[in-house]
């Protein structure tokens, strides 16, 4: 599915209507060329000024989950320091060698965590809850890439699923990556050998 094609799907009323989908999932992979991410991110900027526009009256919210799991971390307490975020950034930087495999275990926990979950399950319910001449059937999900090797996108739609409102919104997934049969390759290189509970977004 090309860039325009995919607008145009997100413009159509019929693809709006988050009551139609799909009862259990809710979630829409688009999958592109991981040299395009930056490309990409300013594409999903451009969707979201175009969409907002009176032509469309639809406010979409953008997650950049490490951005977001950054955000959790640094509002997030550890025993006497305000912010986990620096007392790790702080612990590796002072031993690299000693202490980077207990900093990259202690995010790959966090990024699994209920807390992280709730968090973003908070943000989604924020958006959708505002109540005014909007309409708000989407989530933009990417920073995917940038989560890896904390969190893999099939390891967060299952975790998930406790919170998913599947009638209320539809969560897009941007992945810098190639479909392998039934599986999906990170980057075109990492090989993910987990089928992804979600919609690919190819062209129809």
């Amino acid at each position: 599915m090309t860039v325009k094609e995919l607008y145009d799907k997100l413009c159509s009323p019929g693809f709006q209507k988050t009551e139609d989908g799909d009862l259990f999932y809710n979630f829409y992979l688009y999958q592109y060329d991981a040299e395009k991410e930056y490309e990409i991110r300013g594409q999903i900027k451009e969707f979201k000024e175009n969409l907002i526009r009176p032509t469309n009256y639809v406010d979409v919210l953008c997650l950049d989950l490490f951005d977001e799991f950054c955000r959790f971390l640094d509002n997030k307490r550890f025993l006497r320091h305000p912010s986990m975020l620096k007392y790790l950034l702080d612990r590796e930087q002072s031993d690299p060698a000693q202490n980077a495999k207990g900093v990259q275990d202690t995010l790959s926990r966090n990024a699994h965590s209920e807390e992280f979950l709730k968090y973003l399950h908070k943000r989604i319910l924020d958006h959708i809850s505002i109540r005014d001449e909007y309409h708000r059937p989407y989530v933009f999900m990417y920073g995917i890439g940038s989560m890896y090797p904390y969190l893999r996108v099939n390891e967060l739609l299952a975790l998930y699923e406790d919170y998913n409102e599947t009638d209320k919104y539809k969560i897009i997934i941007f992945y810098p990556g190639e479909r392998d049969h039934n599986s999906f390759k990170l980057f075109g290189t990492i090989a993910d050998h987990h089928t992804y509970r979600a919609t690919l977004l190819i062209n129809e």
